[in-house]
């Protein structure tokens, strides 16, 4: 059964490498923002709960990814509601927390397949856990800077 929670996990975290790429690019409009938005977070939902469930069924070794997915999915529940309900400073709570949960999406998925990559899985380990955030914060700042003046409700 814990295959079966892992083959689902995987195709999730596919879905919103994919699904984040299309959100980041496109207009941000309603329009395909939106629906690639709304894919991302679904997508990061089924992320969420498999981990949970993969961490429940093998605890022992897999209890980091409890805490790994709340982590990871508050930013993106952060960024989506945010957006949806219009919140004070809405847009720089979606843009981090969007943001904010690719990172996290990345970083899962450089980590667990780095060891399968010739040359740089020689590299030590570390590296690739803070990888992600040594790009992405910056994208985030950037990203942030330009969309300052924006007016938010």
């Amino acid at each position: 059964m814990f295959r079966v929670f892992l083959l689902i996990h995987i195709f999730a975290g596919t879905v919103c490498l994919i699904s984040g790429i299309g959100a980041m690019s496109s207009k941000k409009k309603r329009g395909m923002h939106s629906l690639w938005g709304e894919i991302y977070h679904s997508a990061f939902v089924v992320v969420f709960v498999t981990s949970l469930i993969m961490a429940i069924m093998n605890w022992e070794n897999s209890a980091y990814l409890f805490f790994i997915g709340v982590f990871s999915y508050s930013f993106a529940f952060i960024g989506y509601l945010s957006a949806k309900n219009k919140w004070k400073n809405w847009l720089a709570l979606h843009i981090s927390g969007m943001l904010g949960s690719y990172i996290a999406i990345c970083t899962a998925i450089l980590v667990v397949n780095i060891s399968n990559i010739p040359i740089v899985n020689e590299w030590h380990p570390l590296f690739f856990w803070f990888l992600p955030s040594i790009i992405g914060s910056p994208l985030i700042f950037m990203v942030g800077r330009r969309y300052k003046h924006f007016k938010t409700i």
